[in-house]
């Protein structure tokens, strides 16, 4: 009688095909959850800069920052309008800003496909009626 020791070629076969689909399945699932919360980080920023310009014309009224043109230096973003804004020493930053003297803000996707999300002071949502990034609503 012949004793059986280790796994045959079959058994070995589908244990790595098994593992495969499984791994494949779930860095497909990843990209997207990772994509999904970018977003979320993109739009909850938007909202923390609507806030921070209200505020910032009640204290400089009729003006929101900047007085005029934009301001697409992060730094002088979190400065002025007192937020903690990404800036550009931290790796791996998923947006870049850009504020705007009408009360529009926008951030924009780095490394990836470049999509936008724009929010203006009287929109009051960085999504738009088809749940895809707003398309400006007057931003420049």
């Amino acid at each position: 009688m012949r004793i059986k020791n280790g796994f045959s070629m079959m058994e070995i076969t589908v244990t790595t095909v098994i593992i495969g689909v499984l791994t494949t399945i779930s860095i497909a699932y990843y990209t997207s959850t990772k994509e999904n919360v970018a977003d979320r980080e993109a739009a909850s920023n938007l909202r923390n800069i609507q806030v921070a310009e209200r505020s910032y014309l009640l204290d400089h009224n009729p003006d929101y920052y900047p007085a005029a043109g934009n301001d697409p230096d992060i730094g002088t973003i979190n400065t002025n309008l007192k937020l903690s804004l990404p800036t550009a020493t931290i790796a791996n930053r998923n947006w870049d800003y850009i504020v705007y003297s009408t009360g529009c803000a926008r951030a924009t996707r780095n490394g990836g496909d470049g999509r936008s999300w724009f929010l203006t002071i009287t929109d009051g949502t960085a999504v738009g009626t088809d749940g895809d990034p707003d398309a400006g609503a007057g931003c420049p």
